[in-house]
């Protein structure tokens, strides 16, 4: 049976998650209604990662369509693509007007309109509308133009995103041997596959012991309880996080959990441990304005405007000084690091472009960074350099993304099992027993 041709409508949003969206629809063609165009002239200023989709994408276009018109149907990529062009009408249809229909002239409600013209002009084509705004697939659906999410690069399973430990029963011989020798042949073991630096509690009865599969030994070693700067694991993935953050051999970590869990502090507790392994500590996260309101909006100098932004990762600091009394060399150490600026937090915008040598980089809230800004952090590693990514993927405070599509979803998805790379997922909340009221009940 042959395939019903399909025209697919991009929005704005997918161009500025993916800039090479429009190569991702196999044979069918593309179509960018022209509001869209505008839209990405206003966002081609600035040094964030939907700046440079913009500007990226506006270069590709006129790449393609050289001598053509924009409004003509452009070939892709010869008989592989189907072809691409700019939709300038944006009337509607006699049926539906979006624009008279939801009494409003904003470009998403053109944006529909342009689907509509295109569902008229190709009565046999399949026109769906592709956002990531899932109020405008909604619109879009109710005026009968089929409207969907896009899905390259989306996690189809999330539950694989939570194997960062496992429990095994044994026999108690085997937790003696482990406890006795520190190793144990991961052969005596009834599991399938090795999986590089996953964790592994081993039990029989009451007795358990804690361990790891070593990817450059092959053997399952075992993981002994330690604090960091004053800082005692309070359960068991604290503990697994704590011996993957100090672990020289593992460059790359992820930690996933609900807030409470000690994502952070943890690891900018590990990261001050190893400061002298260590050039700089770099932390931070992505600005991500409540209330719709630009940074722009806040008064004062640049550090005045991003302050308020970090200032979790300052109180997290501050509550590492306060295990430490005022006279002690350890607290007046970490005042004399960030005045070094030995520790040094500021936004995700200030590394395009830099090479991060001897870097403990910590990065917050990684949930709200696109797949395309995880690729370009980890990209600017240089020698002896350790990222830790922390969040929580249901926690996301961008309209854009979701559980699926986030930057730390993707990159516990596709970095998993690597020798270099150790993922453990933070269960139990430790802040505070009214937090864990919070998490449970509300």
């Amino acid at each position: 049976m042959k395939q019903q041709k399909k025209i697919f409508v991009l929005d704005t949003s997918v161009i500025l998650f993916d800039h090479q969206a429009v190569m991702n629809f196999e044979e069918h063609n593309i179509a960018i209604p022209i509001q869209v165009l505008e839209e990405l002239d206003t966002f081609k200023k600035g040094n964030d990662t939907m700046n440079f989709e913009a500007r990226s994408f506006i270069r590709f276009l006129n790449e393609i369509v050289q001598e053509h018109l924009v409004s003509d149907w452009v070939p892709l990529n010869g008989k592989t693509k189907g072809k691409i062009k700019v939709v300038l009408d944006s009337s509607g249809s006699k049926a539906y007007d979006a624009e008279k229909i939801f009494d409003d002239h904003k470009n998403d409600h053109k944006i529909i309109n342009a689907a509509l013209v295109l569902k008229n002009e190709n009565p046999a084509a399949k026109v769906i509308l592709v956002s990531k705004d899932i109020c405008l697939r909604l619109k879009a659906k109710s005026l009968d133009i089929f409207a969907e999410d896009y899905e390259t690069g989306k996690i189809k399973d999330l539950e694989s995103l939570n194997t960062s430990m496992t429990n095994l029963e044994v026999r108690s011989s085997l937790i003696d041997e482990l406890f006795e020798k520190g190793i144990l042949a991961i052969s005596k073991l009834r599991i399938k596959e090795s999986i590089a630096n996953h964790y592994y509690i081993l039990k029989h009865g009451k007795k358990s012991i804690l361990s790891y599969y070593n990817p450059e030994t092959a053997y399952l070693e075992r993981v002994e309880k330690r604090g960091v700067n004053n800082i005692k694991p309070r359960n068991a993935e604290q503990t697994f996080a704590i011996h993957a953050l100090l672990n020289p051999n593992i460059k790359l970590i992820t930690l996933r959990g609900i807030a409470g869990t000690g994502k952070t502090l943890l690891a900018l507790a590990s990261a001050l441990e190893q400061r002298r392994n260590y050039q700089q500590i770099y932390v931070t996260r992505p600005i991500v304005p409540l209330g719709n309101k630009d940074i722009g909006f806040l008064p004062g100098d640049i550090k005045s405007k991003v302050d308020p932004y970090m200032q979790p990762i300052w109180d997290n600091l501050k509550y590492i000084k306060s295990l430490y009394d005022s006279k002690d060399s350890e607290y007046k150490r970490i005042d004399e690091m960030v005045d070094n600026e030995k520790i040094a937090i500021a936004p995700l915008a200030y590394i395009r472009g830099r090479t991060l040598s001897n870097v403990f980089f910590i990065v917050d809230e990684a949930q709200n960074l696109t797949p395309l800004e995880v690729k370009t952090i980890v990209s600017r590693a240089g020698e002896n350099t350790k990222i830790v990514f922390t969040g929580d993927i249901y926690q996301i405070d961008t309209p854009y993304l979701d559980s699926e599509s986030n930057g730390l979803s993707y990159i516990i998805d596709r970095v998993k099992n690597h020798n270099l790379f150790a993922h453990v997922t933070l269960v139990k909340g430790e802040r505070s027993e009214l937090a864990n009221l919070a998490n449970d009940l509300l």
